[in-house]
């Protein structure tokens, strides 16, 4: 069982940043694919970012490419999703989640997913 807890979401500008952060419980995290996910009020939860277990290879959903970026330190069983740019739009709770599959951008496909963390970009 694989407990993930997500941190760094916040109130920021228009056009600020923020580094989120998704903390595994897991010591064979390494194993995991991870992807971010986010949710605003009423929406549906939707794929943002994934990342290999590695670390190697990265999938960006186009609303965030050029804006957002993903990485991991398997060391600290961590996982960080950096948000440069940021709109009104990407006000949403985002979410880590793992599986021990292949990389996938469907929520329902992860096995594990964290609290959440709420981002909200003011105008």
């Amino acid at each position: 069982q694989v407990q993930l807890v997500e941190s760094g979401g916040g109130l920021v500008q228009t056009g600020g940043s923020l580094r989120l952060s998704c903390a595994a419980s897991e010591r064979t995290f390494s194993s995991y694919f991870v992807a971010w996910f986010r949710q605003a009020p009423g929406q549906e939860r939707e794929f943002v970012a994934a990342i290999s277990r590695s670390g190697g290879v990265t999938n960006i959903a186009s609303s965030v490419k050029g804006r957002f970026t993903n990485d991991r330190d398997n060391a600290k069983s961590t996982v960080y999703l950096q948000m440069n740019s940021l709109e009104p739009e990407d006000t949403a709770v985002y979410y880590c989640a793992a599986r021990s599959g292949s990389v996938l951008t469907t929520p329902a496909a992860y096995e594990y997913w964290g609290q959440g963390t709420q981002v909200t970009v003011s105008s």
